[in-house]
């Protein structure tokens, strides 16, 4: 395929033609029914609802709750734009995504590599659709497969950056794949030049000072209808279905959530008219998706989707999602924390280090963009916490510390070092020490390729519930606008208000998948196997 030379204009990258959404399997049941626009499905979703009664005990009733789930099957041409296209993690995730598209290999010290989608759940994992009806066998399937996905590798890529490198070249100052991948794929990644930026240095370290040469000048109201037309102008010109802006840019500090100011959607909007200091570049950029009807998510630790952003999506119907990436440490602490409180053990510390070396590094080497990743760092452990009333009285957690250094020689090389230090049995103490070195880069594009596959297959998943005499209501809507069904690939999910935050890895996994059976008319995994128990 010729390289693709957009210039300033898109900011896009060649692209294949859409390829149409395979599917693997059919469902055979009276509840599902296929058209040749959509899969429908009526659904019945138990749950157990609790009460106290006099003495203190609890009375747990089984509660049935029929929905009809429709799955529009066209995926249609979409595109990705990315918010610091120009960093690690967009340069990398456009490079892997061209890799694919083109089948490359290359040259490596460990040998010959092809390319893959290793660490996407969508792409790379598998879900169970059941057992073998002659064996028994567990039959599985991949995650891409068991609704129609657009596929990454039709994906559009382009979006902005305060910097005005090539894409091209900041892959290579980015330091992150071999020489020989970077040789093949630079052709089609030279015409990539990402749009100008906006940029508050209230928001930012004062190091990134250097490589802001690309902005947009202006009121913040001036920012918010150029990045709107920036969307639109995308849409049109790569002749677009759907498109999904994703924040993959620097760290931000915490903006200040004040009353009048951006607690509600109405006053957001006043006080992007007035520049107001407290709106940040981040949520100007989700204001500008939400209007433009178009889903944002937030892949850094900053609170973009601050109350006015959230009343505002839900006002205009629009998706959002975040907050920041969960790649390797914070991933394995969910894991960790989930299977050692389900096990009895009483974590009493957690101790978390970490040294790396890309500009994220820099970036958070001060100290309020720091904090806005400790935040999100250091509140991954409180559901599974709060779960056990045995371990831990109310409000009681175990202590937690999160440390962030910049080193600049471990590059992308990211080391993670953790103690989680507990009780056990009888006044006993257990230690687990724990080190992770992980390519940063490479473990975040897949989480982008995620997030944006799922959160355009959520535009395409719609829902009514049965009323109590079992009768449809008539007409289908959508998910919530805030799509926690994303937790999995955030370390700090930002979930519907007054519902609440789940960190657990398994519960975040099994709700992706079992939300997915649902809308085939599937039940939820099960692991009773009660086929290989039982004996008559």
């Amino acid at each position: 395929m010729a390289p693709h030379a957009n210039g300033e204009s898109n900011g896009a990258s060649s692209v294949a033609p859409v390829a149409t959404a395979r599917e693997l399997f059919v469902v055979q049941s009276p509840n599902v029914t296929y058209t040749e626009d959509a899969i429908k499905s009526t659904y019945t979703y138990q749950s157990t609802k609790v009460k106290k009664a006099v003495g203190g005990k609890y009375v747990a009733e089984p509660i049935e709750t029929k929905y009809d789930f429709k799955v529009d099957r066209q995926v249609g041409k979409v595109g990705l734009m990315l918010v610091g296209w120009g960093g690690n993690n967009g340069s990398t995730v456009t490079a892997g995504i061209i890799a694919n598209r083109n089948g490359l290999t290359w040259e490596s010290r460990e040998g010959k590599k092809a390319s893959n989608y290793y660490g996407s759940v969508v792409m790379a994992s598998t879900l169970k659709l059941g057992n073998d009806a002659e064996t028994g066998e567990e039959i599985f399937i991949p995650f891409h497969d068991v609704l129609p996905m657009v596929h990454p590798n039709d994906l559009v890529i382009g979006g902005w950056d305060i910097n005005n490198m090539s894409i091209a070249d900041a892959m290579d100052r980015a330091a992150v794949l071999e020489p020989d991948l970077k040789r093949q794929v630079r052709p089609f990644m030279e015409g990539m030049v990402p749009l100008p930026s906006i940029y508050y240095p209230d928001f930012i370290a004062a190091n990134q000072e250097g490589r802001a040469n690309n902005l947009l000048t202006g009121t913040k109201q001036e920012h918010l209808e150029k990045i709107r037309g920036d969307i639109r102008n995308f849409k049109a010109t790569n002749g677009l279905d759907k498109v999904i802006v994703l924040w993959t840019a620097n760290t931000e500090r915490y903006a200040e959530l004040i009353p009048g100011v951006n607690d509600t959607a109405e006053n957001l909007l006043k006080s992007i008219e007035t520049s107001h200091d407290e709106v940040s570049p981040s949520t100007v950029f989700a204001v500008a998706s939400i209007l433009e009807g178009v889903p944002f998510i937030n892949g850094s630790p900053q609170n973009t989707l601050v109350p006015g952003a959230i009343q505002l999506a839900e006002q205009k119907n629009a998706f959002i999602g975040g907050d920041d990436f969960k790649s390797g440490q914070t991933k394995m602490k969910s894991a960790l924390v989930d299977f050692l409180v389900n096990a009895g053990i009483k974590l009493t510390s957690i101790a978390s280090f970490n040294f790396l070396g890309n500009n994220d590094g820099l970036n958070l080497n001060a100290p309020q963009q720091f904090r806005s990743k400790e935040i999100s760092k250091s509140n991954v452990v409180d559901d599974m916490v709060a779960a056990n009333n045995i371990l831990y009285a109310k409000d009681e957690h175990p202590d937690h510390t999160v440390v962030i250094k910049y080193m600049p020689a471990v590059g992308d090389h990211k080391r993670a070092m953790d103690e989680y230090y507990g009780e056990i049995f009888m006044g006993g103490h257990q230690s687990i020490s724990m080190t992770n070195i992980c390519e940063d880069s490479l473990l975040a594009s897949p989480l982008i390729i995620d997030l944006c596959v799922l959160a355009e297959l959520m535009t395409r998943v719609s829902w009514k519930a049965h009323s109590s005499n079992g009768v449809a209501t008539k007409d289908y809507k959508g998910f919530h606008s805030v799509l926690s069904i994303l937790s999995y690939m955030l370390k700090a999910p930002c979930t519907p208000p007054g519902t609440p935050v789940i960190n657990s890895l398994y519960k975040q996994r099994a709700a992706m998948s079992n939300i997915f059976r649902a809308c085939v008319g599937l039940a939820p995994e099960s692991d009773m196997t009660l086929e290989h128990k039982l004996f008559a």
